[in-house]
């Protein structure tokens, strides 16, 4: 239940500051966020990150509803019970229904937060949740993962073994 709330407070969060954003600002303009660092700038991207697959908002979406078909199955199934694992995957499915929505109900993803210091693509709330989430579960499954299924081997094997006698 936990992991539901988060992913709709993800979802809710997301289309929140991108309803702010188009509420307040023109298409391409700005307005500081942190002055020199970040500001926010209005942009609708019919593509994915780096301008990948612009224009291809229908690939995209079918692509995105199915990977996130998938997570929530992992999540319901708790395939990776591990409460990284859950989490990541949470923000992951957060994220991705965030984006997922925008471009369903709009045909382009709204973004917004613009690095003023160096030159990255324009990213919104849902972007956030998804990269962080890949991090963390990248780092779950890369660091955790062999051990956790090593230990739960180790336990059904032990539970298997023939009484001692003792």
């Amino acid at each position: 239940m936990a992991y539901l709330l988060t992913i709709l407070l993800c979802v809710a969060a997301d289309q929140a500051v991108k309803l702010y954003v188009v509420s307040r600002l023109a298409l391409y303009e700005s307005a500081p966020l942190i002055p020199g660092v970040v500001e926010l700038l209005y942009v609708q991207n019919t593509g994915a990150g780096f301008s990948l697959l612009e224009g291809y908002t229908w690939v995209l979406t079918a692509v995105t509803a199915v990977l996130m078909a998938g997570i929530a199955v992992l999540l319901v199934k708790k395939r990776f019970p591990h409460p990284l694992a859950m989490w990541t995957m949470t923000a992951i499915l957060g994220g991705g229904l965030g984006n997922l929505i925008d471009r369903v109900r709009l045909g382009y993803v709204v973004d917004m937060f613009n690095f003023q210091f160096m030159r990255y693509p324009v990213f919104n709330v849902a972007d956030i949740l998804v990269v962080g989430g890949v991090i963390g579960f990248a780092a779950y499954y890369l660091l955790l993962h062999d051990r956790v299924s090593a230990r739960k081997e180790e336990a059904g094997h032990d539970a298997h073994q023939p009484d001692s006698g003792r």
